[in-house]
Order: structure tokens, then C-alpha cells, then sequence
């Protein structure tokens, strides 16, 4: 059946600005906070521990997304939403001159992700609504790429802007008071701009509610379905340990590259953090374009080791850095680059793996779990990550982040696989 060009063109109107809108607050709480929080002197160790806390939301997320399908239609979800992220963005951005600015902006960064994870849930159910089949396999292209464009203006022009007005007024609180009030600016005009160009699928519609005893004793019922797998052990091992080093690794990196070389680190400045940043998200986007091609072309099982390499090898780069200090910002580059493509390849096993989790029956629901735990899997490690690098100091904890990736390699002895999984028929 040939596509409506006509309707084909209208999602050009929604889509890039739906998933640019979706991206921004997730890099704004998981990234820039991080990169924000140091210019502004507060220690590793709180860093670390309250900013991973923020992956909260994203960990229970499949616990409420029923709740944006029983109330409301996930048009109006998505850009109230919206509004209410460009909200807390602009709390954020007037509470960073107070005095006790760190409690202050934490309480805004927390609303910022319970509406950031809410607006994924209805952002993406929507798309499925108002997108034919043939509509979501031509966007899906689309989405992925404004997504990343999303981490690229996030973690790097956001930081870019901070950076350049701190060094101009020599003040880091005016810098991030300005960069984070022009990107709720900007969410306000998301919230507006989608209230009116979004479509009106007919069935976008609530739930009823008088379907709520019924609805729970199924979404009990998928739960355990979920928790009775085979290997299930195996599977939720899997899911929490592939990312042990890298989610220490990534709470870690922006205050290394910020510290004074007298404290170990590298003395860069916000702005050229901002470069760094955005550079290292062009690069983990290639790394998962690669990534995805060489499973459509082979399948998963052959590739699987090699994806574990390349995003725990290139670690390693880290500890050359913290030991030579080296003064060149293109040998830095280099190495964040040279990561952050092992990451974007090495990425693609694990989405890939827990789509194979979520095969047969009730597999949107089971995916959704497989993500809330890839998010405890950042989560819990993260927190204890600033802790020990005050402790043990830069040298010693990327030795320790390696080390880290032991487990994963250890439980893909025993992962359950089948051969063909993954690659592309006739390919």
C-alpha cells in the first residue's frame, strides 16, 4: 500500500520537534547537571550521589506508564508536559544564584525528570498512534537522529553557551542561569507549537477507568510473566552488570576534565568541556549506525564479544589520561572520541539483547521492564562513584572502572542467544 504523501509530510511538522523535545531534558538531568554542579565547586561525592538518584523516574517509569493511558490523551500529555519541564528548567535556571542553590536545584531537577520521563512515555505511544506501520519504519530514521541531535546541542551548545558567558562575566551562576532560561524558553515554544500542529488521532483517546481492577490484575499478571522466563537470573544480571564501568565512568568524567591538574584532573574549561561533549556525541553516533549494521548484516551472537570490547577496552583511555595529563586538547579529544564510538557500538548489543528479552507475548510491557532495569544498572553504581574518586583519586579509580567490566564478560559465558537473532532477512 503506497504511503499518503500528503500525511507523510505532515509528520515532518511534529516528529524532529517531539524527539528533540524528548532528548534535551534527559541530556539536561543526566549530563549537564554533572558538568553545571562542578564549574560550581560542589564535590565529587555529592555529585555523583544525588545526580544519579535523577535516574529515579526512567527506573519506575514502566510502574506509571499505564497511568498516561488511563487519564487523558497522550496529545494533551505531551505537551503539558512540555510546559511543566520548561517550568522546572527555568526553576533551575532562578534558583542557582540563592544561597542555598544545590538543594534548590536539585528539587527542580527532580521535577524536570519525573515530567522528562512522563513526556517519553506519552511521546512515544503517540507516535504508534499517529504513524501508520510504514509511517514509523520511514521516521524511525528520523527520530533517532534529532534524539542524538538533542545530546549534541544539550551537551555541547548548552555547555558551549554557559561557558562562554562565564568567561566573559567571569560568574559560572549567571552562565548556566542563562544557558538553562533560554532552553525553557525554548520549551515553552515546544509546548505551544505541539498543543497546535499535533495530529488528533481518533484512537488517542483515555482509558476507562472502570477498568482499572481488571487493568492491574493483568499488569500484575505481566509482571510475573516477565520474572518467569527461563534463566531469568541470568537475563537481570545481564541487564545490571553490562554497563558496571560505564556508569561510574560517566558520572565521572566531566569533574576529571574540569579539576585543576594539582588535584589530578585535566583544568579545562566549561566551554571546552561543551566541545569535547558535543564532538564525543557525533562520534557514539557513528559508533551505533556501525553497530546497528553490522547485526542487520550478521546477527547478534557473532558480534556480541566484540560489542563487550569495544565499550569497555576503550576505558581504559582514561587511565592514560588521569597518568600523562597530556596539554593538547586533540589528544583529549581523541581518547573522549575514541570512547565514546566504543560506547555507540558497543550500545547496540545491549538494546539489541533486550529486545531479544522481550519477544512473544506482552513485549512492549517486557521491554519497558528490561529499561527500568538498564536505569537501576546506571543508577546504583553512579551513586557510590564521586565517593570513591575523592578517596582513591583519579589514577586509581579508572584502573577501578576497568576492572569494573570484569562481570559483564563473566555472565556472557552463560547468556542465552540464538544464532540468527538480529540479522536482517535475505542479508
Amino acid at each position: 500500500m503506497p504511503l499518503d504523501r500528503s500525511s507523510t509530510r505532515a509528520l515532518w511538522a511534529w516528529i524532529p520537534t517531539l524527539y528533540l523535545a524528548e532528548g534535551l531534558p534527559y541530556v539536561v538531568v543526566m549530563t549537564v547537571s554533572v558538568i553545571m554542579y562542578k564549574g560550581l565547586h560542589v564535590s565529587n561525592t555529592d555529585i555523583a550521589l544525588y545526580t544519579s538518584w535523577l535516574y529515579l523516574p526512567w527506573v519506575i517509569k514502566p510502574l506509571w506508564s499505564p497511568v498516561v493511558d488511563l487519564l487523558g490523551t497522550r496529545r494533551r500529555w505531551i505537551w503539558a508536559t512540555q510546559l511543566v519541564v520548561g517550568g522546572g528548567l527555568a526553576g533551575v535556571a532562578l534558583a542557582l544564584p540563592g544561597p542555598d542553590f544545590f538543594r534548590g536545584t536539585l528539587a527542580f531537577l527532580w521535577l524536570l525528570a519525573f515530567n522528562s520521563a512522563t513526556h517519553d512515555i506519552a511521546a512515544d505511544g503517540f507516535y504508534m498512534l499517529a504513524a501508520s506501520e510504514e509511517q514509523q519504519a520511514l521516521f524511525i530514521g528520523v527520530r533517532t537522529v534529532f534524539y542524538r541531535v538533542a545530546m549534541i546541542a544539550g551537551q555541547g551548545l548548552l555547555v558551549m553557551l554557559a561557558g562562554a558567558i562565564q568567561a566573559r562575566t567571569g560568574d559560572p551562576r549567571l552562565g548556566w542561569t542563562v544557558a538553562l532560561g533560554t532552553l525553557a524558553a525554548l520549551f515553552g515554544v515546544f509546548g505551544l507549537w505541539h498543543r497546535w500542529v499535533l495530529p488528533r488521532p481518533a484512537s488517542d483517546h483515555p482509558g476507562d477507568a472502570r477498568r482499572i481492577p481488571r487493568f492491574v490484575r493483568e499488569f500484575l499478571a505481566t509482571f510475573r510473566s516477565f520474572f518467569r522466563r527461563p534463566r531469568i537470573a541470568t537475563l537481570l544480571l545481564f541487564l545490571l552488570l553490562y554497563r558496571l564501568g560505564e556508569a561510574q565512568l560517566v558520572k565521572m568524567t566531566a569533574p576529571f576534565l574540569l579539576d585543576p591538574r594539582a588535584q589530578g584532573g585535566l583544568g579545562l574549561t566549561t566551554s571546552q568541556v561543551g566541545v569535547l561533549y558535543g564532538a564525543g556525541v557525533v562520534a557514539l553516533l557513528l559508533g551505533g549506525i556501525l553497530g546497528g549494521w553490522v547485526i542487520a548484516r550478521h546477527g547478534l551472537k557473532p558480534w556480541l564479544w566484540p560489542m563487550l570490547l569495544a565499550i569497555h577496552l576503550p576505558d581504559a583511555a582514561f587511565i592514560y589520561l588521569a597518568c600523562a595529563q597530556p596539554g593538547s586538547l586533540l589528544v583529549v579529544q581523541l581518547c573522549v572520541a575514541v570512547e565514546q564510538f566504543g560506547y555507540g557500538f558497543g550500545f547496540t548489543a545491549y538494546l539489541m539483547y533486550m529486545i531479544h528479552i522481550a519477544r512473544g507475548e506482552h513485549r512492549t510491557a517486557h521491554y519497558a521492564i528490561c529499561t527500568g532495569f538498564m536505569a537501576l544498572g546506571m543508577m546504583v553504581p553512579g551513586m557510590w562513584s564521586g565517593w570513591l574518586a575523592d578517596h582513591i583519586g583519579y589514577r586509581h579509580f579508572f584502573i577501578w572502572v576497568v576492572v569494573a567490566t570484569v562481570p559483564s564478560f563473566l555472565v556472557a559465558l552463560r547468556l542465552p542467544l540464538e544464532p540468527g537473532f538480529g540479522k536482517r532477512s535475505g542479508g
